[in-house]
């Protein structure tokens, strides 16, 4: 039958949905509402989130976030890569090696230049 073979599909679609509604209907329905200024203020944005659109702002924030991104997107290339190690043999572990050290070196380089100090 062919609902034989969408029941695992339909099943990991109902759980991850689950998974992502249900703590936060929890969290609406039985969590305190008691909002102070501090739980107002802005949160790891540099400025004032309501204030005049062409302000001055610290682009060291995004300049942070941006290398985050990048190097956690690289970071994901090890799990396919950790999952096919034993088909690819000597040759695809020696290219994740090689694809590990210019990361690391990017990453050397941009710890000396002190884009990821916050100061």
């Amino acid at each position: 039958m062919i609902l034989d073979q969408y029941l695992p599909v339909l099943l990991f679609i109902l759980v991850g949905v689950a998974v992502g509604v249900a703590p936060q209907l929890l969290g609406l329905l039985l969590g305190p509402r008691r909002p102070d200024p501090e739980k107002n203020s802005p949160y790891e944005c540099g400025f004032e989130a309501f204030e005049d659109a062409r302000m001055k702002f610290d682009v060291r924030y995004y300049l942070v976030a941006i290398l985050f991104i990048l190097f956690d997107l690289e970071i994901a290339f090890l799990f396919p890569w950790a999952v096919a190690l034993h088909e690819i043999g000597p040759a695809g572990f020696w290219a994740m090696m090689v694809f590990l050290s210019i990361l690391v070196v990017g990453f050397v380089y941009e710890w000396k230049k002190g884009a990821l100090d916050w100061e």
